[in-house]
């Protein structure tokens, strides 16, 4: 795998604990994981840097780009 896929699987796994946790009554447990998932992505679009994917890429490499 590479490091965007992994880090797509990664937000969706963190987003399903969000809301597991939403749907278990931790609602301020779910809001502070929801909120953190924001902050990275809001950070993501103003800088384009994101720190899951410059880690990633570091460990498992950037994805081959498809023609």
């Amino acid at each position: 795998m590479c490091a965007e896929k992994i880090q797509r699987f990664l937000m969706a796994i963190v987003l399903t604990v969000s809301m597991v946790l939403f749907a278990s009554g931790q609602i301020q447990w779910g809001v502070i994981v929801q909120t953190f998932i924001i902050i990275m992505v809001v950070v993501w679009a103003f800088t384009d840097f994101c720190p899951s994917l410059w880690f990633f890429r570091k460990v498992f490499g950037k994805c081959q780009k498809k023609d």
